[in-house]
């Protein structure tokens, strides 16, 4: 299912019915399209169907490295731009902030499809840009040259891409677009703006890292709201005295879902120890005065996490240090730019009361 944030009402009857035709066509044409490619001889695996895959967006400024292409746009227009992307076409770009979180859904994949060759749930990359189509070559030729299994492109030149999202069924869009993203997550699409880290580090390989802040990104904000509005000592009392109540969902608890079930993939083989995705909690909260409560929630859920680190409002970059992730999900800017200067891929979650204090950026 998809990361939404937010379950649809009911139906007319005779809707529903116009729904349940629409989706059998769908199957249908699925199933004509399987029947096709099974015919042809390909070594290469046959993308999931999006009703099966975990659908990760990511538009190309993400994926690359394309500082110096935006310059080109901004400063000289879009036809310069188009004209300089095909003149360096066979130049490869360089990776961007989702580059190595990429990598890291592919290693999943491959471990995937060795323990269960006919499953057609894993990860499903997208490319998703707003560029023309003209610049695909280059997009091409770059995804090849790292060996990526991108298959599916989405080049709407200029048009927003959240229609195409939706159709997706997207678990998670990521883009450097933020108001894209923002856009994303009104429409109910577990989405963030990416941030280069301002250092180099070494990624693991053979394990995708996810951290996750808590509060407007896994939980909903209403906490949050209560620290802003009322201060920590109400905000300590109220978590307590609502402890054994779950928090409400937030953007990412779709994600963190996604990723249990797969990890449980593995569990199933006896892949436990070799598991090659692991999960962080890393949150400003403090654990004696307000952890109980997020872990009484995740148990709630059936959710797993990995490891749980409450910082009691230390700052969380030397932390992500440690653990390396391949992507870290925050609400706060302030925790983002903290992140980014040690070294951490940041990805920022426009969603919950902390955008009305944020300054534009």
């Amino acid at each position: 299912a998809p990361g939404t944030m937010s379950g649809s009402g009911s139906e007319e009857p005779q809707s529903s019915r116009a729904a349940e035709d629409r989706q059998q066509e769908a199957e249908q044409d699925w199933e004509a399209a399987k029947a096709f490619y099974d015919n042809l001889v390909t070594q290469r695996a046959r993308p999931p169907k999006p009703q099966n895959a975990i659908t990760v967006a990511v538009s190309s400024r993400a994926l690359f490295n394309l500082v110096e292409e935006r310059r080109i746009y901004e400063e000289h227009g879009l036809e310069k731009y188009v004209e300089y992307q095909q003149n360096n076409e066979n130049v490869i770009l360089k990776p961007g902030p989702a580059f190595y979180f990429v990598k890291a859904l592919e290693h999943v994949n491959a471990r995937l499809l060795e323990l269960y060759p006919d499953d057609e749930e894993r990860f499903d990359i997208v490319l998703m840009t707003n560029n023309h189509a003209q610049v695909g070559v280059r997009l091409i030729n770059s995804i090849n040259h790292y060996g990526l299994t991108i298959e599916r492109f989405c080049m709407t030149g200029g048009e927003s891409p959240i229609g195409y999202l939706t159709a997706y069924l997207t678990n998670l869009y990521l883009s450097a677009d933020s108001d894209k993203v923002q856009e994303a997550i009104e429409a109910g699409i577990a989405s963030a703006t990416m941030f280069t880290a301002n250092k180099d580090v070494a990624y693991s390989d053979t394990q995708l890292r996810v951290a996750f802040d808590g509060d407007a990104v896994i939980f909903s904000d209403e906490s949050e709201q209560i620290v802003k509005e009322q201060g920590l000592d109400r905000f300590f009392e109220h978590e307590q005295l609502n402890e054994n109540k779950p928090l409400a969902q937030g953007p990412l608890k779709g994600f963190l879902e996604d990723l249990g079930k797969l990890q449980k993939k593995f569990y199933a083989k006896n892949e436990r120890l070799n598991c090659p995705i692991r999960t962080y909690l890393v949150t400003a909260r403090s654990a004696a005065s307000s952890g109980a409560r997020v872990l009484k929630t995740l148990r709630s859920w059936g959710l797993e996490i990995d490891e749980a680190l409450f910082l009691a409002g230390a700052p969380k970059g030397p932390i992500l240090v440690k653990i390396r992730p391949h992507i870290f999900f925050d609400d706060q800017m302030f925790h983002i730019e903290g992140a980014q200067k040690l070294g951490t891929i940041a990805a920022h979650v426009p969603y919950g009361i902390s955008q009305k204090y944020r300054k534009s950026t």
